[in-house]
């Protein structure tokens, strides 16, 4: 039987790889864990996982297809589970970022119900920062 714990990685494709990076690192506090230029990856430090970034034009990107855009998206939502979710002190730093936020609410996540915001990321992708589940 497999059992799953989390998410371990999510891949993305991606048109512009220092947009992208500014917005998880500057934006999100992930870190670059590891760089592989050689076929065009950037592994970002999310928590426990990763978020792996694959630039279009290098040789990994190049072999999946068409770039991201309004008509063909990988991915229809990446949700961080981020703790303590502060929604002021969340709100506060993404606006400093210059990433608009959505209306907080009540969304069901690994962990059961609890409070999330979706903003959206440079090129397009959903982003749910999602907190702990609601006391009982």
């Amino acid at each position: 039987m497999i059992r799953i714990r989390e998410i371990d990685h999510l891949v993305l494709r991606v048109r512009d790889l220092r947009a992208m990076l500014d917005f998880y690192c500057k934006a999100l506090g992930c870190m670059v864990e590891r760089k592989q230029d050689e076929i065009g990856l950037v592994q970002l430090r999310a928590g426990r996982s990763l978020i792996d970034l694959i630039p279009v034009d290098g040789p990994l990107g190049r072999a999946g297809g068409a770039p991201p855009g309004a008509e063909g998206r990988n991915l229809d939502h990446l949700c961080l589970r981020v703790e303590p979710f502060d929604e002021q002190a969340l709100r506060a730093h993404l606006a400093a970022h210059g990433v608009a936020a959505g209306e907080t609410a009540s969304r069901y996540g690994a962990e059961g119900p609890g409070p999330s915001i979706y903003i959206v990321d440079p090129e397009g992708n959903t982003i749910e920062l999602k907190g702990p589940p609601w006391a009982e």
